[in-house]
């Protein structure tokens, strides 16, 4: 919106977004050409608005797309409600979890975990949450035929007990502005595996809770991320380490 005083920039930038993930023909529709026209009418150099941004990642997308000032922006600190401990999630104590949790299946990177799980071994289960339509990936899981290892539990109110009871939470999102649930899982001691493309990655760098993944995105490297993840012996590490970060951050 053109004349805005101040902006909440909850998003990813529109047109690297588009750059990155759609074919060159995407950028004659009309509807690309109005939302760009509304991206620079905030983020434009000539303009004045006083942009919110939640991650320094998102503010440099943006300042390198549109040579925004960075007087302009102001980074807001990350946030989240504090969750009481639940009893966790009942499972098969020789199992290993990972969990997703997000709505927005597709942009979260689900398709990338599925191909992940199909080279672990059967031990290896998926848990996902989220309120999304699960049928594409119910069809790649079982083309994997890692449908059975595959639980999809929707949208939930007890998020908690999942975070609590799984080993690994796994987020190869897309694009992802925060990524809110990487600090959720720290919250619970539940060490990580994303990517830099997440704007709240950089708490997972600072707090050694997990593992982040460098852009571009390549499946193999995640892949064996992943398998030795699972090995790894600093799996307790990364835990104590998310429960201390989070408990004693000066960042949050």
């Amino acid at each position: 919106m053109p004349g805005l005083d101040i902006y909440y920039a909850a998003d990813v930038c529109y047109q690297a977004r588009i750059k990155e993930q759609r074919p060159f023909w995407y950028k004659w529709l009309p509807r690309y050409r109005q939302y760009l026209r509304d991206e620079k009418a905030v983020f434009a150099l000539d303009h004045s608005t006083s942009i919110l941004v939640l991650s320094d990642t998102q503010q440099n997308l943006y300042h390198d797309t549109y040579q925004t000032p960075l007087s302009r922006f102001h980074l807001l600190p990350p946030g989240i409600q504090p969750f009481s401990p639940l009893p966790p999630k009942e499972k098969n104590p020789d199992e290993f979890i990972l969990l997703m949790v997000g709505s927005g299946f597709k942009t979260k990177g689900l398709d990338r975990t599925l191909q992940a799980l199909a080279t672990l071994n059967n031990k290896a289960r998926l848990w996902v949450i989220g309120q999304d339509n699960p049928t594409h990936f119910l069809k790649l899981a079982k083309k994997l035929h890692i449908a059975d290892r595959v639980t999809f539990f929707g949208g939930r109110h007890d998020v908690a007990r999942f975070f609590l009871a799984a080993d690994l939470l796994v987020h190869p999102a897309y694009h992802e502005n925060t990524g809110t649930v990487l600090l959720e899982a720290m919250q619970a001691g539940l060490p990580v595996l994303t990517l830099d493309v997440c704007g709240y990655a950089k708490y997972i760098k600072l707090a050694n809770a997990g593992i982040v993944l460098p852009s571009p995105f390549k499946q193999e490297i995640f892949n064996q991320t992943l398998q030795q993840m699972l090995i790894s012996p600093e799996r307790e590490t990364w835990k104590k380490k998310c429960e201390r970060f989070y408990s004693n951050s000066k960042y949050l």
